[in-house]
């Protein structure tokens, strides 16, 4: 079936849907999202988004704050549009029916992570992205212009390639008009055609055995761009949240929030000796790559499988209060945390790099935009600042909805665009073929393309991830699609991408720890 919209967003999280809203007002726009409209990694986000609102804090702290944590490698511009501008999108999200918390007085109550200098952080207890997804999933279903497409996952982006030219790889050679999508319900692949599309399909933490990302962080939007021939940078960068809930038997893996620590609380050994104070004279609120591997440190140092998080001398009631989630998940599993430590361990939390965009969240490729965790902005460098990452959503997807709508004009699709083809593919014999290559995959990347990497690591894990590269795209040649299939050689893109990008960085910086130039 053949689809036409004026807009096309792959993705439901605060970046596509904010997007969404925007571009409804001047043409048709479909959502595709590969499963719920409430699903999407912002919905997991606990601790808040950042901005400057009042009281001691400015622009210019938080600027010099995001690029300390990004160890001096981001985008100066880029850091200042989004701190300035960041104030005005969440007005904006406070007008679709977002609530944050406030105090007596009724002003913003203001929480602090790592990496901050000031309290600026917006939040609704500990599940602002849950908050801020109810309000635009309310807000974009009130919208007759926007379709939704739910259980539909986007295969591959529609450029010139798939009309049997040849485009050289160069800025704007290439054209996008629109993506192929597989209906998760029927099994067929739909063309969906548009003017302008808005990738924001989020992370890819599925590449690891460990993650506090929901089961659809498979790299999706990354690996379609790649293949597209579009620009992706920066995908060395990853980002292990210091702190998720040790419970091995659990995926993804829950969220222990910064916010946390901000409130007070601290890291202590098994043995119960505190020791970020070793590592950085910040102690617990010293950005997360440093944390990070402090913990892993002391960790592999004293074979312990976990670290604890020590809560037990904050005010209870206070403690609660702020943190019901967190409370009532750590109380499910006998753990009270006003009285008992978090047991707690690292694990892939964001990915820093990703779809190359300019200021207006425009990619490399003619009419297509990314936003969210999957574009790189230059905003994060080599390392995230804690609560950054939503300001950054809303403030590029703005951007990009201004572009798109000021050069919408009359286009059209000048290409007759041909069918998905079906020919030749039979359903696999045997599913263990994707899910064995899948496990295997998340060990590569988890054992030798972590927290802490060496050359040798690297080459190892490139040798192997080529073996099951192979393997997979000879399966995906002769199978009819699936949702399985696809997220597996996405992962494997994007896993390639990273340990490619580890190997070209021949510094340790930010994320990118390397032990041969520590």
């Amino acid at each position: 079936m053949k689809r036409e919209f004026d807009f096309l967003v792959l993705g439901s999280g605060v970046a596509g849907l904010s997007f969404a809203l925007k571009v409804a007002k001047h043409g048709s726009v479909a959502v595709v999202t590969k499963a719920h409209l409430d699903d999407s990694n912002t919905v997991l986000a606990q601790g808040g988004i950042a901005a400057v609102t009042y009281g001691p804090d400015n622009f210019e702290k938080h600027i010099q704050d995001t690029i300390i944590a990004g160890d001096r490698y981001s985008n100066k511009e880029v850091v200042k549009l989004v701190v300035q501008e960041a104030p005005e999108r969440i007005k904006e999200l406070i007008n679709w029916g977002t609530n944050f918390d406030k105090t007596n007085s009724g002003s913003f109550d203001l929480a602090k992570e790592g990496g901050h200098s000031e309290n600026r952080i917006l939040h609704y207890k500990d599940i602002t992205g849950r908050e801020i997804q109810r309000a635009l999933v309310e807000q974009v279903k009130k919208v007759e212009n926007i379709s939704i497409f739910e259980n539909y996952f986007a295969v591959d982006l529609i450029t010139q390639h798939h009309l049997g030219r040849k485009v050289k790889r160069s800025y704007r050679d290439i054209e996008c008009f629109g993506a192929y999508v597989l209906n998760l319900k029927t099994n067929d692949v739909d063309t969906f055609l548009a003017k302008k599309i808005m990738v924001a399909t989020g992370g890819s933490g599925n590449l690891y055995s460990t993650t506090t990302n929901p089961v659809i962080a498979t790299g999706d939007g990354v690996a379609m761009v790649y293949r597209a021939k579009g620009l992706v940078e920066n995908m060395e960068f990853v980002q292990f949240h210091p702190t998720s809930l040790y419970n091995p038997e659990e995926k993804p893996s829950f969220l222990i929030t910064e916010a946390l620590r901000g409130f007070g609380g601290i890291l202590k050994t098994c043995a119960g000796n505190e020791f970020m104070e070793k590592y950085d004279a910040r102690g617990c609120l010293a950005s997360r790559d440093i944390v990070a591997r402090a913990i892993d440190n002391e960790m592999k140092v004293n074979g312990d499988d976990f670290v604890y998080l020590d809560c037990t001398h904050l005010k209870e009631n206070d403690l609660k209060e702020h943190f019901p989630n967190i409370s009532a998940k750590c109380l499910s599993l006998g753990i009270d945390i006003a009285k008992e430590m978090i047991p707690v361990v690292p694990a892939a939390h964001y990915q820093c790099g990703g779809v190359k965009v300019d200021l207006n969240g425009e990619s490399h490729i003619k009419n297509l935009y990314a936003s969210g965790e999957v574009a790189s902005t230059g905003l994060h460098g080599a390392n995230r600042l804690a609560s950054n990452s939503l300001s950054e959503a809303v403030v590029f997807s703005h951007r990009a909805a201004m572009h798109a709508i000021s050069c919408l004009n009359n286009q059209t699709i000048r290409y007759e665009i041909p069918e998905w083809n079906f020919e030749g593919t039979t359903h696999p014999e045997e599913m263990i073929l994707i899910t064995q290559n899948y496990k295997e995959t998340q060990m590569i990347m988890s054992n030798y393309v972590g927290i802490v990497r060496s050359n040798l690591r690297l080459e190892r894990a490139l040798r192997r991830l080529e073996i099951i590269y192979k393997e997979t795209d000879e399966l995906y040649q002769k199978s009819i699609l699936s949702e399985e299939l696809c997220e597996l050689r996405n992962l494997i893109n994007v896993g390639y991408l990273i340990i490619r990008s580890a190997q070209n960085r021949k510094e340790s910086l930010g994320l990118h720890y390397i032990i041969d130039y520590a």
